[in-house]
């Protein structure tokens, strides 16, 4: 039997896409694709698939820049019914069981031809361009080279995904709705990626729908479009918003005092402390023993930061996660028109058994920026209400905290001041 590696850290930090451990597949993985399997579905022995494209489109990561590319549809017998508008959409996605949307998800099944990602036009990317480019699902009609295989494809930033088959043909029963301001930005070859993400997002498209846009190589000047790796987008479109928005909170005012935030989901437990000082971010993550990427007997913290000059690297430590939180922190920043210092804290526990993307990071901590925060003078105060909502005890993540040692020793002109009017009295 394949052993994952017992060095800790490793695999929380690999989350089975670098392949850290020298191993030619996760062996974490690998164990997870029979923890939830698949429900019979009819077709499964087809070669041939009729439905509705959500629409859906993926851009695998493996063997680039000769990569597998393909929309995702579920067949013509499933009865999604109204589901069918949230099938690819985890931005909707918040409150669900884990079973559910596995069952949600692997009721898709994906379609897959090889393409070089510099590669702009072919029959089978044209169509699959047309779908990701549309408002609403598609009919869509799929030829497979030989039946679909059963397999559950589960990833650290992407939602679990179905059976696999290898198209050879793929066309459209009916003409796609596209939304005039995706016609502008495709049409657009002199606009730059940034700039039209930042236009999406302010006609309120979704991350997901945004990465299926970036993904597939519809956006950018034109001499630096090609098809993105989908895990690679979805973190390109956290960052790339997330940035644009830190613009914006710099020039806010700072925050009157610390706030507390909190969520809970799925076994992972999200506490957001707010600090009235200039912007900085730092996303700590504590994986208990037997949690997903975790299989030693022991606590794994993961950390990454920025200060206010921001980050120069990717933040491999907590990978795409610390994107998809950070975006959620700026999003509220923003929305209340205030500057603050983040502290984001997330502990994942065993009931996380199976990677289901870093939706799961960015909506959880939507969801603790929407409800009522708990105000404090003082970071301590701040940190002592925080320990109350966490299992780990608080002197281990402020151990392991680079802005709580910053803040804590860089003293602010008003600390002086409120120091020297206490020795007064």
């Amino acid at each position: 039997m394949v052993r994952p590696p017992t060095r800790p850290g490793l695999c929380v930090a690999c989350k089975g896409a670098r392949l850290l451990c020298g191993k030619e597949s996760c062996p974490i993985l690998m164990k997870q694709q029979s923890i939830m399997p698949l429900k019979k579905i009819k077709l499964l022995d087809a070669t041939e698939l009729v439905g509705e494209s959500p629409p859906s489109f993926f851009v695998g990561h493996y063997s680039y820049p000769n990569v597998l590319v393909g929309p995702m549809l579920p067949p013509n017998e499933l009865e999604l019914g109204t589901k069918l508008k949230i099938v690819d959409e985890p931005d909707t996605w918040f409150g669900n069981r884990i079973q559910d949307l596995v069952d949600l998800r692997t009721s898709l099944f994906r379609t897959a031809f090889r393409t070089n990602v510099n590669e702009f036009h072919s029959r089978l990317l044209d169509v699959s361009r047309e779908l990701v480019m549309a408002g609403k699902p598609v009919g869509t009609e799929v030829k497979f080279e030989k039946a679909p295989k059963i397999r559950i494809l589960y990833d650290s930033h992407s939602p679990p995904m179905g059976p696999v088959g290898t198209v050879k043909k793929l066309e459209l029963q009916s003409n796609p709705s596209v939304p005039l301001v995706v016609e502008k930005v495709v049409a657009d070859t002199d606009l730059k990626a940034t700039a039209a993400m930042d236009l999406l997002y302010q006609e309120s498209f979704s991350v997901t729908k945004m990465t299926r846009i970036l993904s597939a190589g519809l956006v950018g000047r034109e001499k630096n479009r090609k098809l993105v790796p989908t895990r690679w987008a979805i973190t390109a479109v956290d960052d790339t918003i997330s940035k644009q928005l830190i613009s914006r909170v710099k020039e806010y005012s700072l925050m009157d005092s610390c706030q507390v935030f909190h969520s809970k989901y799925l076994d992972n437990n999200f506490v957001v402390i707010l600090i009235p000082r200039e912007w900085a971010f730092e996303n700590l993550e504590a994986w208990y023993q037997k949690s997903t990427f975790n299989p030693t007997n022991q606590t794994v913290f993961m950390q990454d930061h920025e200060f206010y000059g921001g980050r120069t690297k990717y933040a491999s430590s907590v990978t795409g996660a610390y994107y998809a939180a950070r975006l959620a922190v700026t999003e509220y920043l923003t929305k209340i028109k205030k500057q603050a210092a983040v502290l984001v804290l997330r502990e994942v526990s065993s009931g996380y058994i199976v990677p289901l993307g870093v939706w799961v990071i960015r909506e959880t901590v939507r969801d603790a920026m929407k409800k009522p925060s708990k105000q404090f003078s003082t970071l301590q105060e701040a940190l002592k209400n925080a320990s109350r909502l966490l299992k780990i005890p608080i002197k281990q993540w402020t151990k392991k905290s680079r802005l709580i040692d910053h803040f804590t020793k860089q003293k602010t002109l008003l600390d002086y001041f409120k120091l020297k009017d206490s020795r007064a009295r």
